[in-house]
């Protein structure tokens, strides 16, 4: 862990400037607002380790895919969001030494990130190594009120001495991925515009999937509350748009520069109009001005956080982190756009390409139901139905047949682009994900509508793509599921991995229940749909029973636990706590053969299962389970934390429980596993708020009703976080005296605390005592 960012309620704040640490916090304090994103890269020159990053949401490349031996089914590319172009940079020489934080002196180095309002604030001393002394103030934000627009305030001060220095604002396109394949660059310019020293524009669009983009930027130079009319030499390069001035300062005086940018792309708008688009956008920007914009930008925030904010009483450290996972899930995924979805790492670095895994559906959908509107999650899940035409696709390649679908584990369009062969063709727990997503969106909102206008389609398409998957065993007289890849990815082609087993079965069974349901409520939707996909109703429902009630599940009779997989018992059984922390974290420390061969776990597997089915089995099946495999597991997938710490909660486990939260809560803040510098971690940022509400608060949906079985962490004092649920928005608050249950709106709801029903009405508190919330 590296735990050099100081602990604040509503801010992230790094004092001291950490060299060693620099790109880490690059994506601690990233910036983004659903449309584009920022890692936390300087304004000036930095010649020390960094990852440049300024990314648009849905732009991609599909970059050819790197291996070493092709095998038939490997994608051909890997899509990639691209690092767009550099807006922000403005290059400072005094008396010919750049001002570059690698080279110089840094003194009262103090970088903060304000959750609260969404800006990025930085503020220092330099001292050059000609003796001059210059103080820093920057802030920037990206605007949550108009999503196109950027801006940045670069106030610089002579501390030592009056004189010139030389400024050059620039725009740079010709921007490279650190993670591109065979070190290619991706853009191509297309027009330029430098109308004078103030404005630039460059158009630029993407080789092969040509996505055009146009940045415009806007800068000032302000002194003594005016703005100075200086004229510039102007420069333009391939790509490359700058202004440089010669700018006077005075001792002890402030001067202001000013940046604005627009970044507008064929996304949402005609290649051709582009350039002017991003011009209106400019003129929008600079006749509202940066103090405007950035009190637009607080108040959209205060919004925001009236309906996802979680506040802890008595510990400032799970206090930061809870917000900071908030925040980052906020800026990365609006809902607005259901074309988007959420990558892993967001907008704060390249890693995983910025494309969609399985991640969104097993933990982010959670999040957003209950702190967003009902349109927000449909939309989630509207991204994978429109994309079934190429999930069919997909099997095809692989040789399923009639329609199965499989979806990618990894894309940006539908198709498959992950390049690993245990990923792409054998981790195919992802497709019950996204069925058990649709369960999860329809008992949550009670949409039912959803089932059979998209719903029903896509379930089966993922039934036929189990019941062709399976073969029957002759030695073991079941359905086995053969060379596959769990949750636990450090286990490879591996025979019948038992959570995959159970939610291939939960599947079928689930698609049979809604076939009937869609055809009984909406029979002539129900006939057109039978006609569009060829559903030959008796025979297939008949075999998804057959397989689902004869699916193999391995187990241990003797130690009373569900088997990871099978021969998952050979393997010598070491826990972590016996380990050599030198050896932690395995996947930077072992070969990947000693890691296959060993019993460790990188995240939840056999318990991923028994948290998504937990009303299946009874607390002692989950504490044999839960005891077996948590000892045995490393948590070196940013996603295994958060099941832990509900599955504790439900157990009983109050400190286990609140230890996981503060890992999964706190994984990037604290860099547990050695790997923020590629960027935050941004869907198990759900998680943690999963690992709160439904761990600590109990939240769970049964038969339309919300129930919850909260207990208070014996650190804190207290806690609240907020539901909406079906037009009701409660804030629940957990406390040393009880909990408190308000409900906000005018809703009436029934619900549940601690099996005790309540009848709450719109406005209404419900106050319950101490024996209740702690019996």
């Amino acid at each position: 862990m590296k735990q050099y960012l100081q602990q604040d309620n509503w801010c992230i704040i790094e004092e001291g400037f950490h060299h060693a640490h620099n790109r880490i916090s690059e994506s601690v304090f990233s910036l983004g607002n659903g449309h584009m994103g920022q890692r936390a890269n300087f304004e000036e020159d930095y010649s020390g380790e960094t990852l440049q990053g300024n990314y648009l949401a849905g732009v991609y490349y599909p970059d050819k895919t790197r291996v070493g031996w092709w095998k038939n089914g490997y994608p051909e590319y890997f899509a990639k969001v691209l690092n767009a172009s550099n807006w922000i940079g403005i290059h400072i020489e005094i008396d010919g030494e750049p001002l570059d934080l690698a080279q110089c002196e840094v003194k009262e180095f103090t970088r903060t990130l304000n959750m609260k309002e969404g800006y990025l604030e930085r503020e220092f001393i330099a001292q050059m190594k000609n003796g001059k002394a210059v103080k820093v103030l920057a802030t920037r934000f990206l605007s949550i009120a108009n999503k196109e627009i950027g801006a940045l305030r670069y106030a610089i001060t002579p501390l030592n001495f009056s004189g010139a220095i030389i400024a050059t604002p620039y725009l740079d396109f010709d921007v490279k991925n650190q993670d591109a394949n065979y070190g290619e660059k991706f853009w191509e310019e297309v027009k330029k515009y430098q109308p004078n020293g103030k404005d630039a524009f460059i158009v630029a669009k993407t080789k092969k999937t040509n996505f055009y983009t146009a940045t415009g930027t806007n800068f000032q130079i302000w002194q003594v509350g005016k703005e100075q009319n200086l004229h510039p030499f102007l420069t333009d390069r391939d790509k490359y748009l700058a202004a440089t001035y010669t700018v006077e300062l005075k001792k002890n005086e402030e001067t202001v520069f000013y940046k604005y940018v627009a970044n507008v792309t064929s996304r949402d708008y005609d290649s051709k109009q582009l350039l002017e688009i991003a011009m209106q956008r400019i003129q929008t920007a600079t006749t509202q001005g940066f103090d405007a914009m950035k009190e637009a930008q607080a108040k959209a925030w205060e919004n925001k956080w009236a309906h996802s904010d979680i506040t802890i009483e008595g510990d400032v450290a799970a206090q930061q982190a809870i917000r900071f996972n908030i925040f980052q899930l906020d800026q990365t995924y609006t809902g607005e756009d259901a074309r988007l979805n959420i990558g892993p790492k967001g907008f704060t670095g390249e890693k995983y390409g910025g494309s969609t895994y399985w991640d969104t559906e097993a933990y982010c959908l959670a999040f957003y139901l209950a702190t967003a509107s009902p349109e927000v999650a449909r939309n989630l899940l509207l991204y994978r139905y429109k994309q079934l035409d190429k999930a069919i696709e997909n099997a095809g390649k692989l040789g399923f047949t009639d329609g199965a679908a499989l979806f990618p584990m990894v894309t940006m369009n539908g198709e498959e682009c992950h390049n690993e062969w245990e990923i792409t063709f054998e981790e195919i727990h992802r497709n019950g994900a996204i069925a058990r997503a649709v369960y999860d969106y329809v008992r949550y909102t009670g949409d039912e509508s959803y089932l059979a206008d998209f719903g029903l389609e896509l379930l089966i398409a993922i039934a036929r793509f189990w019941s062709q998957r399976v073969n029957f065993s002759d030695d073991k007289r079941k359905f086995v599921m053969l060379g596959v890849t769990g949750p636990n990815e450090y286990e490879n082609n591996i025979n019948n991995n038992w959570y995959t087993n159970t939610i291939a079965a939960w599947c079928m069974d689930y698609t049979r229940e809604v076939a009937d349901f869609v055809k009984r409520t909406a029979p002539e939707k129900y006939t057109a749909l039978v006609g569009k996909v060829n559903f030959h109703e008796a025979t297939e429902i008949a075999q998804w029973k057959h397989i689902a009630e004869n699916m193999y599940y391995p187990t241990s009779e003797k130690l009373g636990v569900f088997l990871q997989q099978e021969g998952y018992l050979d393997k010598e059984q070491i826990l972590v706590a016996d380990l050599d922390k030198k050896h932690l974290p395995l996947n930077q420390k072992w070969s990947w053969d000693r890691i296959l061969r060993s019993c460790f776990i990188k995240q939840a597997d056999t318990l991923q299962g028994i948290y998504v089915f937990e009303d299946r089995y009874d607390m002692d099946t989950i504490e044999r389970n839960f005891d077996f495999y948590e000892p045995r597991t490393v948590h070196e997938s940013s996603l295994s934390p958060c099941v832990h710490a509900i599955l504790a909660a439900k157990l009983g486990r109050q400190e286990k429980a609140y230890q996981m939260y503060l890992r999964t809560s706190r994984l990037d803040l604290d860099d547990y596993n050695n790997d923020t510098e590629d960027g935050c971690h941004i869907t198990s940022m759900a998680g943690t708020w999963m690992a709160v509400v439904q761990g600590f608060g109990g939240m769970r949906v049964r038969e339309g009703q919300l129930h919850f079985t909260p207990f208070l962490p014996e650190k804190w004092e207290g806690y609240t976080f907020k539901i909406n649920f079906r037009g009701a928005l409660l804030r629940v608050r957990v406390h040393q005296e009880g909990v408190t249950i308000e409900n906000e709106s005018t809703q009436n709801i029934s619900l549940y605390v601690h099996g005790e029903q309540y009848d709450l009405a719109g406005k209404e508190v419900l106050n319950t005592n101490l024996q209740a919330v702690f019996a």
